[in-house]
């Protein structure tokens, strides 16, 4: 019996191990959160635990961070779609930077109002989304696949962004129940409006509860499986659970410099196992 196979409308949940599994090779992943807060960084380890993680994964992210570098550093990443990819103050995410200057990782250009509209579109059920943004800049040059149309009723000419959807989506919350209800506290990103356009959407949480009833920014019927990750976003954080992990940033950035991505990884793997 297949993992998804066995959940109910009423009991959603699978180990962190078997919702990992879900992501298959190829496929576009979707990680939640913002910039380092509430990122899925306990489901990327699990992820990299496979005997063979997924290669050749298009990430689509608002804002991409330390779980998506520890991706990029993988080798299972081969474009990335989001429009800021870096660690805030702790600088530069060293395996992207050192990726796309190399060549070896494309960079499909996003910005805010590109990945907005595109996923306007997706959840509109439409092919693309028009707006004015883009106009008068090189952006159109960088992006032949983006089109321009003319408005039928003002006759000006507008941008028309194509939709955007995923495979996976994964967005770790603070509280969830069984039934993949999910809180996410204030700060939102595009976290249900990702999960409105995943094909499969797994949720992480600290906390798994019987019935949540108050305060649900993801309902349960969008969800397709909800697994249990204390301190699941660390070193991201999960305000107001737990703060940005800074010492142990630094010591990745530190690592990456010194050109121990490798050596990195496999501590930080085998501290997590089990």
């Amino acid at each position: 019996m297949s993992a998804l196979s066995r959940l109910s409308p009423a009991d959603k949940r699978l180990s962190l191990a078997e919702a990992a599994a879900l992501v298959q090779p190829g496929q576009t992943l979707a990680l939640g959160g913002n910039m380092l807060y509430r990122r899925p960084v306990a489901f990327v380890r699990e992820l990299l635990r496979r005997p063979q993680p997924p290669t050749d994964l298009t990430l689509l992210c608002f804002t991409a961070g330390y779980e998506s570098d520890l991706l990029v550093g993988a080798g299972c990443v081969r474009q990335t779609r989001t429009c800021y990819f870096g660690l805030e103050a702790f600088g530069l995410a060293p395996m992207f930077t050192a990726a796309a200057s190399a060549g070896q990782l494309r960079v499909i250009e996003e910005t805010e109002a590109s990945l907005a509209f595109g996923i306007r579109a997706k959840l509109a059920g439409v092919g693309f989304m028009p707006s004015s943004a883009w106009l008068g800049t090189d952006l159109l040059a960088l992006r032949p696949d983006v089109q321009t149309i003319r408005d039928p009723y003002s006759g000006e000419t507008l941008v028309a962004f194509p939709a955007v959807s995923c495979d996976v989506a994964v967005i770790h919350a603070l509280v969830a129940d069984q039934r993949g209800n999910a809180r996410l506290n204030k700060n939102l990103g595009i976290d249900p409006e990702l999960a409105g356009v995943a094909e499969r959407v797994i949720v992480t949480a600290e906390e798994i509860v019987e019935r949540l009833t108050s305060d649900v920014d993801l309902p349960g019927p969008l969800v397709t499986a909800v697994t249990l990750a204390p301190r699941g976003a660390w070193p991201s954080s999960a305000y107001p659970l737990y703060p940005v992990g800074g010492g142990e940033l630094l010591r990745y950035v530190e690592a990456c410099a010194d050109g121990d991505f490798a050596g990195y990884l496999a501590g930080v793997l085998e501290q997590g196992a089990g």
